[in-house]
């Protein structure tokens, strides 16, 4: 197994402990105080520990090797995870708010407040201290589901946050009606991280372009630019787990051997691979270049050249995902 995906199961599973065991402290908090708020709380723990336990489980699929069913490798899994953990948050918002109403029609007595603000507080801490270990180790790892559930929590961490103030509130004043409240407040917090969970893994299971991820490429072919690659277009950059699969179209001189273009073809796919951290596959389609690609090609001593070079062309994010090659600099 390798070392990342050693990382990834060490940490998802601490996540899930940390889940259990937090879940039982919070209960017990809302069993001490019959807050409505913190019963809010404790219900959204529930979702910690199924989406912990799904995450694993698709930290575990997405580690797999390709097989002929999955040509492309198991790591969309991961993608599947951010969403249905989404989906759970959302669904424990729209309960609490229901929970919420409940409290205003039937308000409990409050009782045994300041056990409650320590538990509560107790799990604010863990959960914010596992929640950016998650997220830390998640973007070392590019590793999805690790950075969905630190972010979940952390919003976890916020909302008990939410109700240590609200209950503090309470403690001070009396206004037991503030419990109903804040059960809502925490209800719309809780909905907006889960739509935001969802919003990111349909975009993944969509393949939307990631501009950060495209313009690191990017970056990478603009700085270590051969002069033998004459244009670059039709870049396309997805993600899949931790893997990255590109595939491009490189315009090469026409005149060359089949051996020649493969050498070329071969040092290009070095050049990414030796700057990117995670696994890379790469699909190279060569085109022979054109008479009017000499205005931007730089190979001083071509035998073949019809037209003066004028100027480079910078690939940037709006030109080189075209399918079509930049004749022209200054239509590019």
């Amino acid at each position: 197994m390798q070392s990342s995906q050693r990382i990834k199961y060490k940490w998802m599973t601490i996540s899930l402990g940390l889940s259990v065991v937090l879940t039982l402290l919070k209960f017990t908090a809302w069993w001490l105080t019959s807050s409505t708020a913190v019963l809010s709380d404790a219900l959204e723990s529930i979702i910690n520990v199924i989406a912990s336990s799904f995450a694993l489980y698709s930290i575990h699929l997405s580690g797999q090797p390709r097989d002929r069913n999955h040509p492309y490798g198991h790591g969309k899994i991961e993608f599947f995870s951010s969403g249905f953990e989404g989906a759970l948050i959302l669904s424990a918002g729209i309960f609490i708010i229901f929970q919420a109403f409940q409290s205003f029609s039937a308000p409990q007595q409050i009782t045994h407040l300041d056990w409650g603000v320590g538990l509560i507080a107790l799990t604010m801490v863990a959960n914010a201290l596992i929640g950016w270990l998650l997220i830390r180790n998640g973007r070392a790892t590019h590793s999805i589901a690790l950075i969905a559930d630190g972010r979940h929590l952390l919003t976890d961490s916020l909302s008990s946050l939410v109700v240590v103030i609200g209950i503090s509130v309470i403690l001070l004043t009396g206004l037991t009606w503030f419990d109903g409240v804040l059960s809502l407040m925490l209800s719309i917090l809780i909905i907006w991280n889960g739509l935001g969970l969802m919003r990111h893994s349909v975009a993944g299971l969509m393949d939307e372009t990631d501009l950060n991820q495209l313009q690191r490429i990017i970056n990478i072919l603009n700085q270590y630019k051969n002069r033998n690659w004459i244009d670059i277009h039709n870049l396309r950059v997805q993600r899949y787990g931790a893997d990255l699969h590109i595939d491009c179209h490189l315009t090469l001189p026409y005149y060359w051997t089949l051996a020649q273009v493969h050498q070329e073809v071969h040092e290009f796919e070095e050049v990414i691979k030796s700057e990117t951290e995670t696994e890379v596959e790469i699909f190279i389609h060569a085109d022979p270049c054109l008479p009017e690609c000499c205005h931007y090609c730089r190979i001083a001593d071509c035998p073949v050249r019809v037209n003066p070079y004028q100027s480079d062309v910078e690939w940037t994010v709006f030109n080189i995902s075209t399918n079509q090659k930049h004749f022209v600099t200054t239509q590019a």
